[in-house]
């Protein structure tokens, strides 16, 4: 039992449901064997032995980039929904019943479980006298516990945001040939909210590339990062008796200790920043991260190329609609022209039908001693053509046919 907590043992490959996902973490040692705790974050804090400010990254309600801390003991793990806390002897993991950490779960379950010659060669040893020698150089040459944990965790953040971006190109791809086929609503809607998708998903892996790209930049943060190297270098006298008890309980590192007193030369004489090996196995997750965003780079570069070929489209449509209203326009001042043409010519004719009464041969009393009648016709005929083409103007504007 752990105090202030409940402790739940699990079977491995199954994880049973918690009400309290939130606070729920899960204890996996270097033998792969898992255990659910339900505790605060103090209770982690001293088992742990890390402050609060790196305990707060991990928390899920709280907004912290793509992060690797090493620290004293412990490495502190923010990868997207890998939230972790890596010791040399076990992996303490955030939210397990998650289900996109169930799967790493599982993986560490399978991989932190180290390959042990010294029982597969105790039959052999009085045989084979060199067999000895190859298990101690096999030991020497082991992995470190928490570079296996470290690198399923690369392994498995690198894999999740790979298979997103596949995703994504499977979706966009067929949507921006759509849309350059056909330009519509629908189409351009379903392609930005795409581009909106892959723009939140490439500052996803940029955040986790600049954390690795960061990391491979500076030795001394790499170096923080050897937790059993630095318990091998604190635990190295030459006599047990400076050695503390709780090494000698521990099954791992006291395994290591009674095989370190016994080269406690060598082990000093390696180089505390010699990080070659971790360096080689963050380079090869970088070099996997690096080609997920570039493929989220072409995917970007092809949705611009998209984007200029409808902007083409579209001014090239523009300007075909310029150009019928400047034919409608030209028409419509002809028709405008044609209309005023059209009012004065109905004017005039009322004149030549004045002139054509006067002057047909019919004889009119009126038309002797009575001069002042032919100015009065005039001056009538004259009103009433004004008037006509006033009405006819007033009428072609009130319906819109010309201009005010």
């Amino acid at each position: 039992m752990i105090r202030d907590g409940v402790m739940v043992p699990a079977e491995q490959g199954s994880l049973k449901k918690k009400t309290a996902v939130s606070s729920s973490w899960i204890l996996l040692d270097h033998n792969g064997h898992t255990t659910i705790l339900d505790v605060d974050k103090y209770v982690i804090m001293r088992r742990v032995q890390i402050h609060a400010r790196d305990l707060r990254i991990l928390d899920p309600m709280l907004s912290y980039p793509s992060t690797i801390l090493g620290r004293e003991k412990v490495i502190v793990l923010n990868l997207e929904h890998i939230k972790a806390i890596i010791t040399a002897e076990e992996v303490l993991l955030r939210d397990p019943l998650d289900d996109n950490v169930i799967p790493i779960v599982e993986q560490l379950q399978r991989r932190l479980v180290p390959d042990n010659p010294i029982s597969k060669g105790q039959g052999e040893e009085d045989d084979h006298p060199g067999v000895r020698n190859d298990i101690d150089t096999g030991e020497e040459n082991e992995f470190p516990f928490e570079f296996r944990a470290l690198e399923v965790a690369l392994e498995a953040i690198c894999s999740f945001l790979d298979a997103r971006t596949r995703e994504l190109e499977t979706d966009t791809y067929p949507a921006l040939d759509e849309l350059t086929a056909k330009i519509s609503s629908r189409n351009l809607d379903r392609v930005r909210k795409l581009k909106s998708a892959m723009t939140r998903l490439t500052n996803r892996v940029q955040k986790v590339r600049d954390e690795l790209e960061q990391l491979l930049d500076d030795d001394d943060d790499m170096a923080d990062l050897y937790l059993s190297r630095k318990l091998t270098v604190a635990s190295s006298p030459v006599s047990d008796s400076v050695v503390p008890n709780w090494f000698h309980n521990s099954p791992t590192i006291g395994s290591k200790i009674s095989r370190t007193t016994s080269r406690a030369s060598a082990a000093t004489i390696q180089e505390e920043n010699d990080v070659e090996e971790l360096e080689m196995l963050l380079e090869a997750y970088f070099m996997q991260i690096e080609g997920t965003l570039n493929k989220l780079t072409t995917l970007r570069e092809y949705i611009d190329d998209t984007e200029d070929y409808i902007n083409i489209q579209l001014d090239n449509y523009r300007n075909q609609l310029i150009q019928i209203i400047i034919i409608v326009m030209d028409i419509y001042h002809f028709c405008q022209l044609e209309l005023f043409l059209s009012s004065g010519t109905v004017c005039l004719s009322v004149y030549s039908l004045v002139a054509a009464i006067f002057g047909m041969n019919i004889p009119y009393t009126w038309k002797t001693e009575h001069g002042y009648v032919f100015k009065w016709v005039v001056i009538i005929t004259g009103i009433v053509c004004a008037s006509l083409f006033s009405i006819i103007t007033f009428y072609a504007r009130h319906k819109g046919l010309v201009g005010s």
